[in-house]
């Protein structure tokens, strides 16, 4: 048998951890002496530790490691925990890479003279929601001028309310960002359903757990530079497109007097698939 000292050294672990250890039942002597209180170990207990140690290197936490050295768990249990931890670890990873990515964007641009500031891309789940929506054929952006107070008036005959936080957007049925003939759905996250008309729709967008987002300032007509940015940033950092385009609109002509100032967010649904070079 082995002091505790001893062990710790052994072991390179801390002698207060083993006491932490001894404490919470994960790793408990094999002996005390009762009259100086000695912790003593086996060297059978050596392959118990090393097996405490391993599973903490691989991200369980103490409480988890508890669990797992219960001599008592089935081999289906043991397969559930190292199938959770498998998947967030691949999480992680997953995040990890989409940090690397955007460095190596930066850093590429920087290298070549470019300060990739004006267009800053993040990645972030936009909710599920219930919305009123209107599906059309618009010739140009100025058209939508003309849909949202049709849209409004109906939504307000029918005492719909908005969702709290505003969450007014439009998707591209196209595909892809285009100037004229564009085939748009605007929508207008609400708190519940109604009476649906010839026009106005009331139906349940699911949750994207992905949307690379983008912020564009100024006015519509000048939004192309946006989504310009935002297809670079796509090519250059492994992301794999899978729903359509949104278009979500913060500040407009409806608060902002001077198009300069109007803020529209391009959210696009997808997800990280590689590293870039």
């Amino acid at each position: 048998m082995y002091k505790i000292g001893v062990f710790s050294k052994m072991n390179r672990i801390t002698v207060k951890t083993l006491r932490h250890y001894d404490d919470i039942g994960l790793l408990k002597p094999c002996q005390v002496d009762e009259t100086t209180g000695y912790r003593y170990y086996s060297s059978d207990q050596l392959m118990s530790l090393h097996k405490i140690l391993a599973l903490k290197q691989i991200g369980f936490s103490l409480n988890e490691i508890i669990e797992v050295m219960d001599k008592n768990m089935s081999i289906d249990r043991m397969i559930a925990y190292m199938e959770g931890k498998q998947s967030a670890i691949s999480k992680t990873i997953e995040d990890e890479q989409a940090k690397l990515n955007q460095v190596q964007s930066y850093l590429k641009n920087l290298k070549q003279g470019v300060i990739p500031m004006m267009y800053n891309v993040i990645l972030k789940e936009l909710p599920g929601i219930i919305v009123a929506s209107v599906r059309t054929r618009i010739p140009n952006y100025e058209a939508f001028n003309t849909i949202y107070p049709e849209m409004g008036k109906y939504m307000e005959e029918q005492k719909v309310k908005c969702a709290t936080p505003g969450y007014c957007f439009t998707i591209y049925h196209d595909g892809e960002y285009k100037e004229s003939d564009i085939d748009v759905e605007i929508c207008e996250s609400v708190t519940d359903f109604a009476n649906d008309s010839d026009k106005v729709k009331f139906k349940k967008i699911e949750t994207v757990k992905t949307a690379a987002c983008v912020i564009h300032k100024g006015p519509y007509n000048t939004i192309g530079l946006s989504y310009g940015a935002v297809m670079k940033w796509i090519e250059e950092n492994g992301y794999d497109i899978i729903g359509l385009p949104r278009e979500s609109y913060i500040d407009g002509i409806w608060n902002k007097e001077n198009p300069e100032e109007w803020l529209t967010e391009i959210q696009i649904p997808g997800y990280l698939y590689q590293g870039i070079n």
